[in-house]
């Protein structure tokens, strides 16, 4: 066993290393409290404030009269604006064999002091039989943003060779009106896809203006504060509106 001798300076070396020691644990400590310090601050300043006022509700929260106003709000947007969730409303009819049936369709237009929506189609079509059959419809449309569904139930009337019909053809553009000039009807087999049609005018003897003259409405909107439903029923003595249970 090899012993050191003892030296003078040896204790002083030993002191030496152990304040460097303590020195770098206290700056290791520092740097650590700092860091723990800065991600607290970006956890808090990233996390939402809550603020001490609730969000206001929406007038149509707890008012009918609001309510509907704001459903015929949309309606009228859906028509307008053709990436509003109205614009691409369902229709569903009866079919002649007694099974229901729904399609998407295109909200073309809508007169909120008749209560009078309008839908095109080819008077070819099936839901044209159909309605024929059995005037009374439902038309169900949603709002993903605004989170609102309505239900509407309707009387449907074809409108083939009348006003209506020459008003809402004349509004249509030349590439809607090719729609109605696809040969054979709709619903008929083929044994290839056909090529598309290329004259807008000859789609007229097909093309239909559906009016639908609401019976009912309900009302349907989703939020976490509180879901709201409503009924209203239209007839010629007045409006029966009503909260009903979502």
């Amino acid at each position: 066993m090899r012993w050191i001798a003892a030296s003078p300076w040896l204790p002083r070396c030993v002191a030496h290393e152990r304040a460097r020691g303590v020195a770098h644990e206290r700056a290791l400590t520092v740097a650590h409290e700092r860091a723990l310090k800065v991600a607290h601050g970006r956890a808090f300043s990233a996390a939402p404030r809550m603020s001490s006022d609730p969000r206001p509700r929406p007038a149509f929260a707890d008012d009918l009269s609001a309510t509907l106003a704001e459903a015929f709000r949309l309606l009228s947007r859906g028509v307008a604006d053709r990436r509003h969730g109205f614009h691409t409303p369902t229709l569903a009819s009866i079919g002649l064999d007694g099974a229901p049936m729904a399609r998407t369709v295109v909200l073309r237009g809508f007169d909120a002091s008749t209560r009078t929506l309008r839908i095109h189609t080819d008077g070819r079509s099936a839901k044209c039989a159909e309605i024929l059959a059995e005037p009374r419809v439902a038309l169900h449309c949603y709002d993903t943003a605004a989170q609102v569904q309505l239900r509407i139930a309707a009387t449907a009337r074809l409108h083939a060779a009348d006003p209506v019909a020459e008003a809402a053809w004349a509004g249509s553009r030349s590439f809607s009106r090719m729609c109605y000039a696809a040969d054979p009807p709709p619903g008929t087999p083929i044994p290839a896809p056909l090529p598309a049609p290329t004259d807008p005018e000859a789609g007229r003897p097909n093309f239909v203006a559906v009016t639908l003259s609401m019976r009912a409405l309900e009302w349907l909107w989703l939020d976490a504060a509180g879901h709201r439903r409503a009924r209203f029923d239209f007839a010629a003595e007045g409006i029966d509106a009503s909260w009903i249970a979502p």
